[in-house]
């Protein structure tokens, strides 16, 4: 089974690739990133991990890759 991933690595790497803290409805944050095209992530905020579904499904919607989370 793959490793989760800390939540505040995914949030420190969302922010320095250029998306920003929109709003957050409960337990979920919404970051935005501005450009040719909008993208929208939205980060569940429930413990100190995220499970590597999840964090796929991250990795989608941000167009980014495994590799950019690597510590």
């Amino acid at each position: 089974m793959p490793k989760p991933y800390l939540l505040r690595l995914v949030i420190k790497v969302l922010e320095s690739k250029g998306f920003f803290f929109v709003s957050q409805t409960g337990s979920h944050a919404k970051y935005r990133k501005e450009g040719n095209t909008t993208l929208m992530v939205i980060v569940p905020i429930h413990g100190k991990e995220i499970r590597y579904g999840t964090f796929r499904s991250i990795l989608r919607q941000s167009k980014l890759t495994e590799g950019d989370f690597q510590e």
